[in-house]
Order: C-alpha cells, then sequence, then structure tokens
C-alpha cells in the first residue's frame, strides 16, 4: 500500500512538472514581454525574472529543466521577445540559440551619417554627433543590430564591417574621401574609374577638383577635409585603382550618362550640348 501510495505521488509530482513545463502560462494571449537576460545572470537568476515577469509558475522548476537538459550554461544575453503563451521548451530554445531581438538596417550606397541617423534615431540610443564622427566608414550594407544597441555598438559593427570588406585595399582617409565623391557624383564602376583618374591628376597639380556634390571643391585645392557621404565598395576600389586616361574633364548629363573630355573647350562644348 506504502508502495502504490508513494508511486501516486511520484506520478502526480511528474504530471505537475510535466504541466508547468510544457503548458504555457496563458494558451491565448497575445501579449508580448520583452525579456532581458543581463551578461553574467546564470539560470538562478533567470529563472527567478521569468517568474516576477509571469513566464513561468515555479523558478525551480525552470531551472531544473535547464540542469536537466543540459543548457543551463548556454544561456546567452539579450533583449528577448517572449509571450505568456510560449511554454518553457519555448522559451530556453530561444535563449540557448540566442534568438534576441534585432533591428534591421539598410544602408545604401552614399547614404550620410544625417541620413543613416534618422532611420535609427527612434530604434536605438545612437546619436548623430557620433555618426558624424565615423562618416565615410559606416559601410553601406544590410545589419541586424541588438534591440536598443548603445551606439559604442552600432558604429563597432559598421566599423568592423567597413575594415573586414576593405582588408585587400590600402586604405587611407583621402582614399575614403575620394570615394565619397566618385560615390555621390558617378553611377558606373567604369565611370567612377575614369572620373577618379581625373580628379587624381587635378589633386597632383594643385587644381581645384571642382566636383558639383562638393562646394568647398570649387573654392578649394585639394580634398575636401572630410568624406561627404559613405562610399560603397566599387567606389573605394575605383579611388584606390584610378583609370588614368587622356581626360581632364566630366559631366553627367540629366539622363544619367558621363561625357568624358580632354580640353576645356571640349568640356564647355559638351555643357551647352547637353545641360543646356
Amino acid at each position: 500500500m506504502k508502495n502504490k501510495i508513494l508511486i501516486i505521488i511520484a506520478a502526480v509530482l511528474v504530471l505537475i512538472f510535466s504541466w508547468q513545463i510544457f503548458a504555457p502560462m496563458e494558451f491565448n494571449s497575445q501579449e508580448e514581454v520583452i525579456f532581458s537576460i543581463e551578461k553574467g545572470e546564470g539560470s538562478r537568476d533567470i529563472a527567478l525574472n521569468l517568474e516576477k515577469e509571469g513566464l513561468v509558475a515555479w523558478a525551480p522548476v525552470f531551472r531544473l529543466y535547464v540542469l536537466t537538459i543540459g543548457v543551463s550554461g548556454n544561456l546567452q544575453a539579450g533583449e528577448y521577445s517572449l509571450s505568456p503563451s510560449m511554454n518553457m521548451p519555448e522559451m530556453v530554445e530561444k535563449f540557448a540559440k540566442g534568438e534576441v531581438i534585432t533591428i534591421k538596417l539598410t544602408v545604401p550606397e552614399g547614404f550620410t551619417a544625417e541620413q543613416i541617423y534618422q532611420r535609427l534615431k527612434e530604434k536605438t540610443a545612437v546619436t548623430l554627433a557620433a555618426l558624424e564622427e565615423q562618416e565615410g566608414y559606416l559601410f553601406p550594407d544590410t545589419y541586424e543590430f541588438p534591440y536598443l544597441a548603445k551606439e559604442e555598438k552600432i558604429i563597432e559593427i559598421m566599423r568592423d564591417n567597413f575594415d573586414k570588406k576593405t582588408a585587400h585595399l590600402e586604405i587611407t582617409p583621402g582614399i575614403v574621401v575620394m570615394a565619397s565623391l566618385l560615390e555621390k557624383e558617378l553611377k558606373t564602376k567604369e565611370d567612377k574609374e575614369l572620373a577618379s583618374g581625373i580628379l587624381w591628376k587635378r589633386f597632383r597639380i594643385g587644381m581645384a577638383l571642382q566636383v558639383d556634390a562638393e562646394t568647398w571643391t570649387y573654392d578649394n585645392p585639394g580634398l575636401p577635409p572630410d568624406p561627404i557621404c559613405n562610399p560603397g565598395l566599387e567606389s573605394i576600389v575605383a579611388a584606390v585603382y584610378p583609370e588614368e586616361s587622356e581626360f581632364w574633364y566630366y559631366l553627367s548629363t540629366p539622363e544619367g550618362e558621363t561625357i568624358f573630355s580632354r580640353t576645356l573647350e571640349e568640356h564647355n562644348a559638351a555643357k551647352y550640348e547637353h545641360l543646356k
């Protein structure tokens, strides 16, 4: 009789534990909860916080579950989107895989720090000043940033991407400035390479670059002090490897075609023909 009672008690306990593990707190809940796991928090802290948020019924069951399945030390820090309609295995799988909330951002080639800021300001703690300090090095790409990422993290991710994508090139501040001018001025790879050759020739003899995208280049010789946008790899490569030619001038037509000229007379004639 005593054994039967013990078996019944054990069965009831297994049933209770199983229910707490596999049944959600609310089957039909539409609520979403942002749940945070801080760096250094172990399964005990996580379990207590889950109980506090009403996502699990009893913290020790969560701890026992993650210990039993061997993932207690694999629960990753970050911000997670959870719901009372999720059961314990679903939450643990998210924590173990690090499926944190992310912010997706696509930075087109030629975007400025200001334009990037406008896309990030509502979702992160980044400041315009911090982005402007990195103008030219915020590599155009599609990113996934951690939810509520600090500006240091955002800049670190974008700068690391720039370094990786340009690791095979000799990059100097002047190259980045030149690439930013090419990015704003020209569309095709071939045009960028030819224009790069023209602008570097002008630079070497102290001639004003006269780039329409940056009025500074009409009043001053040499390169502008800072990049005017964030160039893509094609423009950076063109700045590193200019195409030498007999051309000294170029202009872009309203249709997007680039007209190259050898002399100022040819250039003025092209302007009259295409920009009148």
